[in-house]
């Protein structure tokens, strides 16, 4: 990964330098101490993570990303702050921040932030390839369903497995384990990462039909549910605190971020429309973030 740094305090880029090669993260491309600067540089210069200071001369982190973002939408932006303000963390999240670093720096805090970063680039990466894949493999995708493989009998319960272990600690994290399309969503991940990469070829539809032939819409509408109550959870703790941990884990790496902030704009009324969330994806993220 590449990162390019913009603090007007030369020893916090340093610092953050060290912290990114000592801890192999990835290499710094670039360094600025403003947004005037950094966006000139930008024209030479494509990294895939911009950690941006909020308060800086010249120009500030949030109108910084605010035109970076207008002309590269793919990079990722954390912002550096010791600003408590609700106001303006919310306003660096409604142009684009989905993370943030407290300052004074901590080094055990980068490293947390930028792993979920570059994890959540690293998941987007894989499901732009699988689309791909999937689209070049199936130019037609109404045609004929591909045919699911069977079931493999286990030895061991499917609660025992690791992945399982792990989605059950997501859900529960999301507030939806008590929903009745947990266990459905819980089925379908343990089948999905058992079988690998043909599982990716079929639809959350053929995969309920396999499990509930006599009635597999209402275990995919189980699963919406669940899957939407879920956003709902993630934006109300959004609204509430910007730096919740499971605000800050999950969104834009489980469910996407854009849709997050949706449905935060509905719950606060600035918005007639909810969020919306593909139940492929928000399956495909549970088994890249669990399978592993």
């Amino acid at each position: 990964m590449k990162f390019y740094l913009i603090d007007d305090d030369a020893s916090v880029c340093n610092v953050l330098k060290i912290i990114i090669q000592q801890k192999k993260l990835g290499e710094v491309c670039g360094m600025a101490s403003n947004g005037v600067d950094a966006l000139e540089d930008l024209n030479y210069v494509t990294p895939d993570i911009i950690i941006v200071d909020l308060l800086m001369p010249i120009m500030d982190g949030i109108n910084f990303v605010k035109k970076a973002k207008e002309q590269y939408p793919d990079i990722s932006y954390v912002m550096l702050s010791q600003v408590s303000s609700k106001d303006m963390i919310s306003q660096a999240y409604e142009c684009g921040v989905t993370f943030f670093i407290q300052k004074p720096v901590n080094g055990m805090e980068v490293v947390r932030v930028l792993t979920n970063v570059i994890d959540s680039i690293q998941m987007r990466n894989t499901f732009q390839q699988m689309q791909s894949l999937f689209l070049k493999d199936n130019p037609n995708p109404s045609s004929d369903a591909p045919v699911l493989p069977e079931l493999r009998l286990r030895e061991e319960p499917a609660e025992e497995k690791p992945h399982i272990k792990r989605v059950r600690a997501v859900l529960q994290r999301l507030g939806i384990l008590g929903e009745s399309g947990s266990s459905d969503i819980i089925t379908l991940v343990d089948y999905m990462i058992e079988q690998g990469a043909e599982s990716g070829k079929v639809t959350v539809s053929q995969l309920c039909s396999k499990f509930s032939p006599a009635n597999p819409k209402s275990m995919e509408q189980r699963i919406r549910r669940a899957v939407n109550a879920g956003l709902l959870n993630l934006a109300n703790m959004g609204i509430e605190d910007y730096s919740n941990d499971t605000f800050h884990d999950f969104a834009g790496s489980i469910y996407s971020f854009e849709q997050i902030r949706k449905e935060m704009d509905y719950i606060r009324g600035k918005s007639m429309t909810h969020g919306k969330v593909s139940l492929k994806n928000f399956l495909n993220s549970l088994i890249f973030y669990c399978g592993n």
